[in-house]
C-alpha cells in the first residue's frame, strides 16, 4: 500500500469513536452463546412448524386414501401418506443440533476454546444440512412418488406435478433451517499482519454498532 494511502487509513482509524483491537473472552463467549441461543429458538420453531405441516398432510391424505370418490385421488393420497410419514419420521430421527449444543455450552466450565470447537461443529452440521448431498433423500422419495403416479398409474403429468411440488416443499424446509452458527463462524476471517520484523496471524471482523465502528482482531 502506498505511504499516503497508509497514512490516510491510519488517520481514519484514529478518528473512529471506538476501535477494538482485541476481542475480550467474555465478548466472544457472549457472541457464541447468543448465536446458539437464537439457533435453538429457531430450531424449536422449525421443528414444531414442519411437524405440524407433515402431521396435517398425513391426516388429510389418510382420510383421502379411503374417502375420496376418485380412484386417482385415492392413489395420490396413498402416495402422500408414505411421503408425509417419511418426512415426519426424518424430523424426529434427525433433529437440529442447536438445542443440545446450547445446553452443552450453558453447562460448560467457561472453556473458550471448547466453545469455539462446539460452534464449529454446529456450523459444520448446518453446512451438511444445506449441501447437495442433503437433497438426495428428498430427490429419491419424490422421484419414486412421481414415477409411481406417472408410470405406475399412467398419469405422467400428475406425476411430474407431484415430483415438482415435493421438491419445492423439501427445498423450503431445507432453506428455513437455522444458520446462526455459520454466521457466527464466518464473521471472523483469517488475516496476517506484518509490522517490520513482527508478524501476527489471526482473524479479523468488522465491528458495527450504532455508536461504534471498528475492527476486531483475534490472535
Amino acid at each position: 500500500m502506498p505511504l499516503p494511502a497508509l497514512r490516510h487509513f491510519a488517520l481514519l482509524l484514529l478518528c473512529l469513536p471506538t476501535l477494538a483491537l482485541a476481542q475480550s473472552p467474555s465478548t466472544e463467549w457472549q457472541a457464541y452463546e447468543d448465536a446458539l441461543s437464537r439457533g435453538a429458538r429457531q430450531a424449536e420453531l422449525w421443528q414444531l412448524g414442519w411437524s405440524g405441516i407433515y402431521a396435517g398432510s398425513l391426516a388429510w391424505n389418510a382420510w383421502q386414501a379411503s374417502e375420496a370418490s376418485d380412484d386417482a385421488d385415492r392413489f395420490d393420497a396413498r402416495v402422500g401418506v408414505v411421503k408425509s410419514t417419511l418426512a415426519l419420521g426424518g424430523l424426529f430421527l434427525d433433529p437440529q443440533p442447536h438445542p443440545a449444543a446450547h445446553r452443552r455450552l450453558q453447562q460448560g466450565d467457561g472453556d473458550l476454546e471448547g466453545a469455539r470447537r462446539l460452534l464449529r461443529e454446529v456450523a459444520e452440521e448446518e453446512r451438511r444440512r444445506r449441501s447437495w448431498q442433503a437433497r438426495l433423500s428428498s430427490l429419491a422419495v419424490n422421484g419414486v412418488a412421481g414415477l409411481a403416479i406417472g408410470v405406475g398409474d399412467d398419469r405422467p403429468e400428475d406425476g411430474a406435478i407431484n415430483f415438482a411440488t415435493g421438491m419445492l416443499v423439501s427445498e423450503l424446509q431445507l432453506r428455513t433451517q437455522p444458520g446462526q452458527a455459520m454466521a457466527a463462524v464466518n464473521r471472523f476471517q483469517p488475516t496476517r499482519l506484518t509490522f517490520g520484523e513482527l508478524r501476527l496471524e489471526g482473524e479479523y471482523a468488522w465491528l458495527v454498532a450504532p455508536q461504534r465502528l471498528g475492527v476486531v482482531l483475534r490472535y
